[in-house]
């Protein structure tokens, strides 16, 4: 196998008049800071092979690979098994990561606030309109929540980090799934929107009296304050690396073929309920063979050594289990 890989990587180089190989993908925010690092990691390694990533969110990843523009998507939202077959695509969980209520409130100190669900879909669908709402006192009694009008931020553009958290509100609330329910874009209720995670955080960052979700990594990077979540244990879990894996135990274990899973309001005792796998995409049998053997070499990589760096950024790596039944999967690209 590493012969060929070598073999590849010296053919493309020969086409390209030994100039450094460019693979394009595009797709999901939610694990752009671990993509990054990860392809700037492996050009190390390689470093003739420049991959290439646009953040546009998973909806725009979908449509690109569909369409195939790019080598590779990115979607945090896991195709069904009928569009994988129809597209010609292969997904692949990359990382997990867990969506967080990150907010803007003069006197409330960070990993204060506690929410539960159903007062998380009441505040989204602007049922519950400022932050002294009897609800949100009744889950902080110790807090000295302010007497001002809750600002909805959400995204505006088709994104995964949507999708996992309106599967997670329609979960936990009837209201939520029968008024709104759950993809990667939503008729949102009340608010405003960003695009990216990017963009939310920014405008939480600014907004006083503001509340959205974001991936766990960008309200750390931008340090924004975010609230711990009731899961369905009743526990009130804050986001972490450790509680994300939790989130994956029983999924590890009936993990389906396409490797579509839904990990959100999962059970168990110290598990973070807004929790998921990102998945990477991949054409099955693509026309630029030598480009899709390197992106199977870089997703071997990143399933392996590359799992090592993601706590640092937030994520948590996938379960062993799943790697192994990943690395089969992989032999059906055709490199």
């Amino acid at each position: 196998m590493k012969t060929l890989f070598l073999a590849a990587i010296a053919l493309l180089a020969t086409a390209a008049s030994a100039q450094t190989i460019q693979i394009n993908g595009a797709g999901a925010t939610f694990p752009y800071p671990i993509y990054s690092k990860w392809f700037d990691e492996y050009h190390k390694v390689h470093p003739n092979v420049e991959i290439n990533y646009q953040s546009i969110g998973s909806g725009g990843g979908i449509k690109q690979i569909k369409a195939k523009t790019v080598t590779f998507g990115a979607s945090d939202a896991p195709l069904p098994g009928k569009e994988l077959d129809e597209a010609g695509l292969a997904q692949f969980p990359m990382v997990m990561g867990g969506i967080v209520p990150v907010v803007n409130l003069d006197g409330v100190n960070p990993g204060e606030l506690v929410l539960d669900g159903p007062t998380l879909a009441k505040i989204f669908l602007g049922d519950i309109k400022t932050w002294d709402d009897p609800a949100i006192k009744k889950l902080n009694p110790n807090v000295k929540l302010p007497s001002q009008a809750i600002a909805i931020v959400h995204r505006s553009d088709g994104s995964g980090t949507t999708f996992i958290f309106t599967n997670y509100l329609s979960k936990v609330s009837a209201d939520w799934k029968s008024k709104v329910g759950n993809n990667t874009s939503v008729e949102w209720p009340v608010g405003i929107g960003a695009k990216g995670n990017e963009g939310v955080a920014n405008n939480i960052g600014q907004a006083q009296g503001s509340i959205g979700y974001v991936e766990l990594i960008y309200a750390i990077q931008n340090r924004i304050s975010y609230g711990s979540v009731q899961n369905m244990d009743g526990e009130f879990v804050r986001a972490s690396t450790e509680t994300v894996s939790n989130a994956a135990a029983s999924a590890a274990k009936n993990m389906p073929k396409d490797f579509r899973v839904s990990i959100t309001n999962a059970p168990g005792h110290d598990v973070y309920p807004i929790s998921s796998f990102t998945w990477l995409l991949l054409q099955e049998s693509p026309k630029d063979v030598a480009r899709s053997r390197i992106m199977v070499d870089f997703t071997r990589w990143a399933l392996s050594g590359g799992q090592g760096l993601a706590p640092q950024l937030g994520y948590a790596p996938i379960p062993k289990e799943v790697v192994a039944l990943e690395m089969e999967a992989l032999k059906r690209v055709k490199q």
